[in-house]
């Protein structure tokens, strides 16, 4: 097991723990529960994840990935009393060391889960402990936590990112308007509190965003889009796979790269395979820039993919569509791309999407 560590940027100072305490899990997970359950009120079958870019068009980035991370808070915890007061044993020996928590693997339904074929690193093993190492990055609607999920007594073990949409009384959804045109509950009273901004209506928001992000992140890997493979969701966290190294030291974003530490044309061409694939099934981004895309040993990746546009069924998919290429663009084109290759990509998704 590794030992956690206070917030930072930077994890490559992970090391072995000595001699964990043992005994009653601790409250630490349970910090952040919502008042309701993924399951129970949006069910399995939430899929809609088309036409909910900005309301109004704006050209924005959002900065809740800096330096290294994605950007979720409000992990839904675990049921003691599941395991019971018992479950680390009389002798207190037999559960997670205190602060960790039992893997959440089994708490997720089949379509709760990542698609398969799963990668191999994927930890589906039920005595798997999550360990939680640290705080990534902050943002203004989620919080990115380095998390290792291993089998004790094993090498099996992966890191992972988890993405955790903020409380009630710490959110600041600065896409809600966009996205709620798109997303009307069935529910009339769940409806009404998202409309009135009731407590239980943000917790109900948040679980929409994170219920949209881990459905595009599945379709998008589906698709062979370079996005962070989705393992789970639970409530209002999801589990994806961390871009980064063994240290636990995230990629950097696209922004933060200078042109001679990277292959500028390579990376062009990756973005483009990806957004094409992206425009084929009828999607743009909705939000793309040089700050939600990462790079890690020459591998491209987008992320922070919850406002995806399906830009057939909106009116104003072909602009999100071009907003997306020229903002991005905009950093390649100042690290000696071509101008005129920004505006080739633009016609040839807009081809890919069938847009005319």
């Amino acid at each position: 097991m590794r030992e956690r560590f206070s917030d930072t940027d930077s994890f490559s100072r992970i090391r072995a723990k000595g001699a964990p305490r043992r005994g009653r899990r601790s409250e630490r997970f349970d910090d952040h529960e919502p008042e309701f359950a993924y399951s129970e009120v949006f069910g399995p079958e939430f899929s809609d994840i088309g036409g909910h870019g900005n309301a109004d068009g704006s050209d924005h980035h959002d900065d809740s990935y800096d330096g290294g991370g994605y950007d979720h808070d409000g992990y839904d915890g675990y049921d003691d009393d599941a395991y019971g007061d018992d479950a680390a044993g009389a002798s207190g020996t037999d559960g997670p060391a205190e602060g960790d928590r039992w893997s959440t693997w089994d708490q997720s339904t089949p379509t709760e889960k990542g698609p398969e074929p799963r990668p191999a690193w994927v930890v589906t093993e039920l005595a798997a402990v999550d360990t939680e190492l640290g705080l990534v990055k902050t943002g203004k609607e989620a919080d990115v936590f380095l998390l290792e999920r291993g089998v004790p007594g094993t090498d099996r073990r992966t890191l992972m990112a988890a993405k955790r949409y903020r409380d009630a009384q710490h959110r600041m959804f600065h896409r809600d308007s966009g996205y709620l045109e798109g997303r009307q509950h069935k529910e009339s009273r769940i409806a009404r509190a998202m409309a009135k901004r009731t407590a239980f209506g943000k917790e109900a928001i948040a679980g929409q965003w994170a219920a949209a992000e881990f459905t595009a992140l599945c379709r998008l890997w589906s698709a062979g889009v370079a996005v962070p493979y989705p393992v789970q969701i639970t409530g209002t966290e999801i589990l994806m796979e961390f871009v980064g190294d063994e240290s636990g030291t995230a990629a950097p974003r696209l922004a933060q790269l200078r042109a001679e530490e990277v292959d500028v044309e390579d990376l062009w061409e990756q973005l483009g395979r990806s957004l094409s694939l992206l425009a084929v099934d009828g999607y743009a981004h909705g939000d793309l820039s040089a700050y939600n895309i990462l790079v890690h040993d020459g591998r491209l990746v987008i992320i922070d993919v919850p406002q995806i546009v399906d830009v057939v069924a909106n009116p104003r998919g072909r602009s999100f569509l071009e907003r997306d290429v020229r903002n991005v663009g905009a950093w390649f084109v100042s690290r000696g791309l071509p101008e005129r290759r920004v505006g080739e990509l633009v016609e040839a998704l807009t081809f890919d999407a069938r847009l005319g």
